[in-house]
């Protein structure tokens, strides 16, 4: 398996940006980003296959987040998050994966701590 490594997240307001970056420990894997506000279920945010020619987003963030990934070395994937809402506050989760690719957490394999992302109104 693949190990991940989230950091970027933090404390903005609303309207503001923040970009997350996730560090795997292996080249070339399809990788996404998911997020889980308290109480609720882990939803997929969006995701980006192994050489960065595909890319998709869940509806509430389209226009909004770009998932991009590191060219050079394809084992670094960003989320720019742009436009923040209260309600993206979250912890945000990287998650790869060698082979699948979807919006649900089963579609992914290996996946990181998280980070907090918190915004204020």
């Amino acid at each position: 398996q693949v190990q991940l490594a989230e950091s970027g997240g933090g404390l903005v307001q609303a309207g503001g940006s923040l970009r997350l970056s996730c560090a795997a420990s292996r080249r070339s894997y399809n990788m996404g980003w998911f997020r889980q506000a308290p109480g609720k279920e882990r939803k997929f945010v969006a995701a980006i296959s192994w050489n960065g020619g595909r890319t998709d987003y869940g509806e509430s963030v389209k226009g909004r987040f770009t998932i991009s990934r590191d060219n050079a070395t394809k084992s670094t994937v960003y989320l720019q998050m742009t436009n923040l809402k209260p309600e993206d506050t979250a912890v945000y989760y990287c998650a790869a994966d060698r082979v699948r690719w979807g919006h649900e957490t089963t579609d992914f394999a290996s996946w990181g701590q998280g980070t907090q992302v918190t915004v204020s109104a």
